[in-house]
């Protein structure tokens, strides 16, 4: 389950959406949470998985290794549906005892469901087809306006980009420790809940260790080269918006006037 984590890797493909600039690519992802949140009917989830559909065929990305990522999430998944089902007050369909499913739980728990998958896979798409760079590039670019506020945009970015680059190789580290001590005898599968996250404790004093000695490293390499921050700062590859940057964003604006006209249509 370590290495079914998708999400902050990048799938080098040449494809359309590889080649948009990223600063659309992130507006894009705005733009289908939003209507993820304005969904409240099945024809709205219906354009939300035509859009996602499109999206994921234009990646040219294979699928399985885009829902492997929902492999993480199935407890999160499982405690959201089943909470949603139990206490959403309603028409009752079945009780036994104090728990009541009722009609309207069940439908919250469906959408919510639907929500929370599509919200993985549509971060996934855009992770998975933009690079670090270019997307430290496109998140400085798309929050310039915040620098007259005295935002440091620059030194943000680079935050959220290195957050990113480091799930990947956090979870590669996880797995090559859970590995070696798994050969000396530790148990990671068996037992309850509870002592599976007892099992866990030992694995996390060397994670801490590597992730805190990376980040030094990462720290003294960026100090060897000089860097400063962000202010004076030239790019090497300029973004510059193309045709299919302009055609993309119109497409966005259809597809949110859709799904808020079907939101608002009964």
């Amino acid at each position: 389950m370590i290495r079914d984590i998708t999400l902050g890797q990048y799938y080098p493909v040449d494809s359309l959406v590889h080649r948009l600039d990223p600063r659309t690519k992130l507006f894009g992802t705005l733009v289908f949470i939003v209507s993820l949140f304005c969904a409240d009917n099945i024809w709205c989830y219906l354009a939300a998985t035509a859009f996602l559909a499109a999206a994921i065929r234009a990646t040219r990305v294979p699928f399985k290794f885009i829902v492997k990522g929902l492999k993480s999430i199935v407890f999160l998944l499982v405690i959201s549906v089943s909470f949603n089902v139990i206490l959403t007050p309603g028409e009752a369909i079945f009780q036994w005892g104090f728990i009541k499913v009722t009609k309207e739980g069940l439908r919250m728990a469906c959408f919510m469901g639907i929500r929370l998958i599509y919200l993985v896979i549509g971060s996934s798409v855009m992770t998975l087809t933009t690079t670090p760079n270019q997307l430290t590039d496109g998140l400085e670019k798309s929050l310039g306006f915040l620098k007259k506020l005295g935002v440091p945009v620059h030194e943000v970015s680079m935050m959220m980009s290195i957050a990113l680059r480091f799930i990947p190789i956090l979870i590669e580290e996880t797995d090559k420790i859970m590995k070696a001590q798994m050969a000396r005898g530790a148990d990671f599968e068996s037992g309850n809940l509870i002592q599976k996250a007892k099992n866990m404790v030992p694995l996390l004093v060397p994670l801490f260790i590597s992730a805190f000695r990376r980040a030094t490293d990462l720290a003294m390499a960026m100090e060897a080269r000089c860097y400063r921050g962000g202010e004076g700062r030239t790019k090497m590859k300029p973004l510059r918006y193309g045709r299919r940057d302009y055609l993309t964003y119109l497409l966005y604006v259809f597809y949110l006037a859709a799904v808020i006209g079907l939101a608002l249509w009964r």
